[in-house]
This record gives C-alpha cells, sequence and structure tokens, in this order.
C-alpha cells in the first residue's frame, strides 16, 4: 500500500515511517518544504495535488503544532497548522483516488480537564486554542463524510510517549536519574498514557481493514497510572532505588504558591498537571479493532524509559 504521511520528520512521524515500512508499505513524505529532504519520495504540502498524489491509497496526516505549555507561541500558530492546513490536506484527500484518510486529532480537542473517563460521547467544549483548533478541524472534516468509498478516521490519543519523545515524562526522567526524591507522593491520581507502539499498530489496523467505519475514535493505553507509579517504574527502568517522599499537600500547595512569585520550579499550574487525573476510555477502538493492543501501559513506559537510558 502507498501512503503518504504528513508530519513525517516530527516523533510520531518517524517512528510510524520505521514500523510501516517494516511492513512493507511504500511511504511518501510531505513536509513544509520538499527541499528539506532531498528523497524523490518527499513531497511539499502545495504539490499535493492530484499528479503527487498519483496512485497513493491512504494520506496519514500527522502534522500540527503541539501545544505549548508554556504558552509563549501567537495563538494564530496553532489554527494555521492545526485548521487551515488539515483543510487543505483533507480537501486534497477528497480529490484523490486515496481510500482511506487519517487524522491525529487530540484529546484536548474535547476538554483539557476531565473528571471521570472521557469517551466519545462527551460533548467538545475545549478552552485553549491548542484544543480550539484541533476541534475545527475535527469538524470540518466530518462536515466532509459524503464521499462513498472512503475511509475517514479522526485519532484522538491522549499523551504519546515512544524513542525520540521530549515531554514532561523526560524531565521526570532526569529527576529520577539525578537521584531527585519525588515530593508529591500524597497526592494520589490517576492518568492515561499512549505508547508509540499502540499508536502505530492502530494506524496500520486502519489502513488495511475495510470493516472499521468512519469517525472518532479515542486512543489510549488500556490501563491508567499514577505518577507515583510512573516515578516507580522510571526508577525500576535504572535499576535504582525509588525515593518518594508524601510530605504534606497543604505546605506542597503553599510552596507552590511561592513558585508562582518568585519563579521557582515548582508553581500552581505545574503542580496542578503533575497531579491531576485525566483518564481516557479507548474501549470504542478496541472493540471496532477487535484485537488486544501489542503493548500493555507499563511495558510502553518501561520500554519508552530504556530509550532515554540509550540515548543519555
Amino acid at each position: 500500500m502507498r501512503v503518504l504521511i504528513t508530519g513525517a520528520s516530527g516523533f510520531i512521524g518517524l517512528n510510524l515511517i520505521r514500523y510501516l515500512s517494516r511492513w512493507g508499505f511504500d511511504i511518501i513524505r510531505a513536509s513544509r518544504d520538499s527541499s528539506e529532504n532531498s528523497s524523490e519520495k518527499t513531497l511539499s504540502y502545495h504539490d499535493l495535488d492530484s499528479h503527487g498524489m498519483k496512485n497513493c491509497e491512504a494520506i496519514v496526516h500527522l502534522a500540527g503544532k503541539a501545544h505549548d505549555l508554556n504558552n509563549d507561541c501567537d495563538k494564530h500558530e496553532y489554527y494555521e497548522a492545526n485548521t487551515e492546513l488539515t483543510k487543505m490536506v483533507f480537501d486534497t484527500y477528497l480529490a484523490s483516488d486515496a481510500k482511506v484518510f487519517i487524522m491525529i486529532s487530540s484529546v484536548k480537542a474535547v476538554t483539557d480537564q476531565f473528571i471521570g473517563e472521557l469517551d466519545e460521547t462527551i460533548l467538545p467544549n475545549p478552552t485553549t486554542h491548542y484544543g480550539k483548533s484541533k476541534l475545527l478541524a475535527e469538524q470540518y472534516v466530518l462536515s466532509n463524510l459524503a464521499s462513498e468509498g472512503k475511509r475517514v478516521y479522526i485519532l484522538r490519543p491522549c499523551m504519546i510517549h515512544g524513542p525520540g519523545n521530549k515531554g514532561n515524562l523526560n524531565l521526570l526522567y532526569k529527576a529520577v536519574s539525578k537521584g531527585i526524591p519525588w515530593p508529591l507522593g500524597a497526592f494520589s491520581n490517576q492518568r492515561s498514557f499512549c505508547s508509540i507502539q499502540n499508536v502505530c499498530f492502530i494506524i496500520k489496523e486502519l489502513l488495511e481493514r475495510e470493516d472499521v467505519s468512519s469517525g472518532i475514535y479515542n486512543v489510549s493505553d488500556d490501563l491508567p497510572l499514577s505518577t507515583n507509579e510512573v516515578i516507580k517504574l522510571i526508577a525500576k527502568s535504572q535499576d535504582k532505588e525509588v525515593k518518594i517522599l508524601s510530605l504534606k499537600k497543604l505546605l506542597i500547595r503553599r510552596i507552590a504558591s511561592l513558585g508562582d512569585i518568585l519563579n521557582l520550579p515548582i508553581n500552581s499550574h505545574r503542580l496542578q498537571k503533575l497531579t491531576e487525573s485525566y483518564v481516557v476510555n479507548n474501549g470504542k477502538i478496541k472493540k471496532a479493532l477487535n484485537k488486544p493492543l501489542p503493548v500493555s501501559s507499563m511495558e510502553g513506559l518501561l520500554l519508552t524509559f530504556k530509550s532515554f537510558s540509550s540515548n543519555a
């Protein structure tokens, strides 16, 4: 199968290309500028026309702007990269002979905070420009599903991790590596994670199978984990003794309040992100595929942490 992948040079793209290539897929990469890669199988986004898409059977749209947790970027960047680019790529798909369109959205297109298990029945109400731009892209795609013989999938993953990942898990890993005790042991939470191995598996299944209905699907590993459990897994991956302190919550919150004023490593926003719960229900995609995910929550995290160690 010949598949065009946008965002091919990103974290998900690089892992997906390696995965699909092992299964014999013919990959065409798309980037902002085809000169970024000398390969004859690299196209500029502006070259995505019927000629550039010749003989492509599917598009996997990964390109976009990730959520900037520091809020340093211009809000318009989100709408340009996440909404307008998706519109352009999807229009190209509709005009082509490609049968499958898969786009990576985000659970943040629904909400930034949620109590309970987030499933696909929850009405979206994003509060950030990142979430709003993703939701607008979803709505555009869903409003143009009339074409027969085409399958369209919108995947909403939670936090994806794996080799090459540079998010909060990397920061936690570095803290444990330095022997810094984890001071938030008194906080109890549950968070869903998403291994890149499971993401790649799901995308491959959707590319190959015609029995999965078009629509929106949450993507996550099976079991949520607490931050304390993640810290223990990091220590296990390094063969180190875990150091978790259960300091009083009131003390931690007071320190975080000082951090808001004094620009300390811990502040109220960071404390919330480290201790809040966010559980994603993946039942719909698992039922549709009728197959188990290849990697468990703990196995996936251990693979990620071991990749951090090998790159240290």
